[in-house]
């Protein structure tokens, strides 16, 4: 199977399936001598495990990680970085009732058509679960780019019709939701309770600021670090929209509103506005990279839907097991990684463009 790789000099190859023994990644082009422990890794993986909170699946998996190579007495090596993150609490028997059922939202007949044959169990490769090496990986990523200064905030916007409009980055973490407005926090929560009871699902958007990115990062034409960040972040299932700085706003502006005029901030060239939101030209200007993520609602619900199996012939299906009404507490985290993992990539290829 293609496509389980990202990154050029920053390379990740994720490995495994939902309901398999374990999931992993192999990071390849880490640093060495950077101090790395199990526990940096983890503290990203908590905030994206399943059973955290009454609004997320109730599937209770540790996701633990263990470094199993490229550290030695507390530092990376050099050599290639390999964790992994072992299955504990798969329930199989959940999915044989669909085992020949092609689940509205899903990959099941999109993988029969390309593959022949897919691991019922869970959605195997195509499951949310494999999420949880990137964000193993993007925890090593995010590391290194605070050395640099480098911050990534990603937080729900909205759930549903509900909209976060009183912005604190420091109550994101303090709410279930991961949003930066308390009070639309419990609004939220009782959407998605409401949501799960109906045996439905709802969906919802993610914003994400990129603090203090330097000037330079990305290429022109096909590299561009815009480009590249769809591609990483549009790599998560779940999303079906991305927009940056005023996005399918801009589409409304007049070219002198939407242009953003160059200042000096002291020393600093600048700019007055940011509705490009951070890029210009494919490459970052040093202003906060702003990015809208659309999530979709997700796809495994209880109610009953219509749908058809391997035989062609209409069924009706109920979705059993353990599943999120709502992904965007989950899917922070994943954002996290997914930017840090591009942005990191991007410097490196930076820094050796400038030997």
């Amino acid at each position: 199977m293609a496509g389980n790789s990202f990154g050029q000099l920053f390379k990740i190859t994720t490995f495994g399936e939902s309901h398999g023994p374990a999931i992993g990644v192999v990071i390849d082009g880490v640093p060495p001598k950077l101090p790395l422990s199990e526990a940096d890794i983890q503290k990203d993986l908590d905030r994206r495990r399943p059973g955290q909170s009454k609004i997320t699946t109730q599937r209770q998996e540790a996701d633990k990680a263990e470094i199993l190579s490229g550290v030695f007495e507390g530092k990376t090596t050099g050599a290639p970085l390999a964790i992994l993150i072992r299955n504990t609490d798969q329930r199989s028997k959940d999915y044989e009732n669909i085992k020949d059922v092609f689940r509205p939202g899903h990959a099941d007949f999109s993988y029969i058509a390309k593959y022949g044959i897919r691991d019922y169990r869970g959605g195997g490769r195509s499951s949310g679960r494999e999420t949880a090496c990137r964000v193993a990986a993007g925890a090593v990523a995010k590391k290194i780019l605070g050395r640099h200064g480098v911050d990534i905030i990603v937080y729900t916007l909205a759930v549903g019709e509900i909209f976060a409009k009183k912005i604190d980055y420091k109550t994101i973490e303090k709410n279930a939701v991961r949003t930066a407005d308390s009070k639309a926090a419990q609004l939220m929560i009782a959407s998605i309770e409401k949501a799960r009871k109906n045996g439905d699902s709802l969906g919802s958007i993610l914003q994400c600021v990129v603090k203090n990115c330097p000037p330079g990062l990305g290429d022109p034409c096909f590299d561009k670090l815009n480009a590249r960040l769809a591609q990483a972040l549009m790599s998560i299932a779940t999303v079906k929209g991305i927009e940056f700085g005023d996005g399918f706003g801009a589409s409304q502006l007049k070219g002198s509103v939407n242009n953003d005029r160059f200042v000096l901030k002291g020393k600093k060239i600048s700019t007055a506005t940011n509705h490009s939101g951070g890029i210009m030209g494919g490459i970052s200007t040093g202003e906060d990279i702003t990015i809208r993520m659309a999530l979709k609602p997700p796809s495994s619900i209880s109610k009953l839907q219509k749908t058809l199996n391997e035989k062609k012939q209409e069924v009706e299906v109920q979705v059993k097991g353990r599943h999120d009404p709502c992904l965007a507490p989950r899917v922070v985290p994943v954002a996290e990684a997914m930017i840090a993992l591009t942005l990191i990539d991007c410097l490196m290829i930076q820094k050796a463009t400038q030997l």
